[in-house]
């Protein structure tokens, strides 16, 4: 059974689309189990729509995505919203650069590890978002 860790939406859409951090995020996906935030399927079917819009998906390449997407969605352990992580959110949107969305992948990597962090992996392509969660102890490899 692999460990588990905390995966922003910005490290697991590499798994669905072919892009430079794919290989990477391949390998650090067979050693590591996905943990993830309740709306971090809807980040994802977001960025894929973006990236539709703008061309730089065909339809084939989205649909594709998209299943990808979904398969791989059954496969992680996600971390439900609640009072509590809405108001750590507002207390790190607060203390931290970040949008509201990233405030929330924040507040539910702290929920999964009890507030303990220290040891504890973050996944993150997201620049601000890692240097927040490195800021709270996290271990942020590269991605």
């Amino acid at each position: 059974m692999r460990p588990p860790a905390f995966w922003d939406s910005s490290a697991l859409i590499p798994l669905c689309l072919v892009e430079p951090l794919t290989i990477r995020v391949q390998a650090l996906y067979k050693r590591y189990q996905p943990v993830v935030w309740w709306g971090t399927s809807v980040e994802i079917a977001a960025a894929f729509a973006r990236l539709l819009r703008v061309k730089q998906l065909d339809v084939s390449d989205w649909s594709a995505a998209k299943l990808s997407a979904e398969k791989l969605s059954t496969r992680w352990a996600v971390i439900q919203p609640s009072e509590i992580l809405r108001t750590r959110a507002q207390q790190i949107v607060e203390n931290y650069d970040l949008r509201a969305a990233d405030s929330f992948q924040l507040a539910a990597a702290l929920d999964w590890c009890g507030d303990t962090p220290t040891g504890r992996i973050f996944f993150s392509a997201d620049r601000r978002l890692r240097d927040a969660a490195l800021l709270c102890g996290f271990d942020c490899p590269m991605l």
